[in-house]
């Protein structure tokens, strides 16, 4: 038999790393959120010799990894100029805002609005906002007002989930969602004109105690933005006035159960091709 002596009189010795994991014990005791590498040279600078590899070893048997959370990859988003509504229930915008409690809660504003005449259609008051709150809210607008053609948004989870994509995509309402470009916010300009607007005029003037409080001053403020508030985008008028004039007499606030559900997708409108065809006329004239 060709055996080796030594090979047959090994006997192994078992491993004790029982100084590397109280070393890593405490440590991480100390520092949970360090990863390895950092384990790795806050024991070598206290004079430990231990090679790494044994570190790693010990230090994924005791399951101290640290898990990464993997940013989600979002798809492709095309520029799309911002288009220009030509009628009611073509494009709503909408989009979440962030304040805080007296107390320190934290509470999420839900707002919706027609970018045709800028009528805020909804402001949803709570400390939690998922999609299917969202669902909520547009299904009470759509059964007063009529279903939009287009639904303008941002990226936030709530917009991007399957929930909302697959609501919207029904065949009762076919409604298409425009996603704007990460991080440009001025591709959903309305809206955050709006924003900006309820910024200054209402959740920085006030300190609120509660979420009742929050509702009932936010459909205060709502109410007199949609009809005594004036916009210089829409002539110094408020949005019922514009709608008036604009639409007949028919009143945004009023249930539109005679509206039909489908609407033709808006035409997009790109203002810097209109400026410089109208630069191009008068020049030729």
């Amino acid at each position: 038999m060709r055996l080796s002596r030594t090979t047959h009189q090994y006997k192994r010795k078992p491993k004790d790393d029982s100084d590397v994991q109280e070393a890593l014990t405490s440590l991480t005791a100390k520092h949970p959120s360090i990863g390895y590498w950092q384990c790795c040279y806050r024991l070598w600078n206290k004079g430990n010799s231990w090679n790494h590899k044994r570190i790693y070893r010990v230090y994924t048997e005791m399951k101290l990894n640290i898990r990464r959370r993997a940013k989600k990859r979002l798809p492709e988003r095309v520029k799309q100029p911002l288009s220009v509504p030509t009628a009611l229930n073509q494009v709503w915008s909408i989009d979440f805002m962030n304040d805080s409690l007296t107390d320190g809660r934290r509470i999420r504003l839900l707002n919706i609005i027609d970018d045709y005449n800028r009528e805020s259609l909804a402001i949803e008051v709570d400390t939690s906002l998922p999609s299917l709150r969202v669902i909520r809210v547009l299904e009470r607008l759509i059964a007063e007002r009529g279903c939009p053609a287009n639904i303008r948004c941002d990226n936030g989870p709530e917009f991007i989930s399957h929930i909302l994509e697959q609501w919207c995509s029904h065949e009762s309402r076919r409604i298409n969602l425009q996603f704007i470009q990460p991080g440009r916010p001025m591709q959903n300009a309305y809206i955050e004109r709006k924003n900006g607007s309820m910024r200054r005029e209402l959740l920085n003037a006030y300190l609120f105690t509660s979420l009742k409080e929050v509702r009932e001053l936010s459909e205060e403020w709502r109410v007199d933005y949609n009809t005594e508030r004036p916009h210089k985008s829409l002539g110094y008028l408020s949005p019922l006035d514009y709608a008036a004039r604009h639409c007949g007499s028919v009143a945004l606030s009023t249930p539109a159960r005679g509206n039909p559900t489908k609407i033709a997708a808006q035409p997009v409108v790109d203002k810097a091709v209109q400026k410089q065809k109208s630069i191009t006329f008068e020049n030729s004239n």
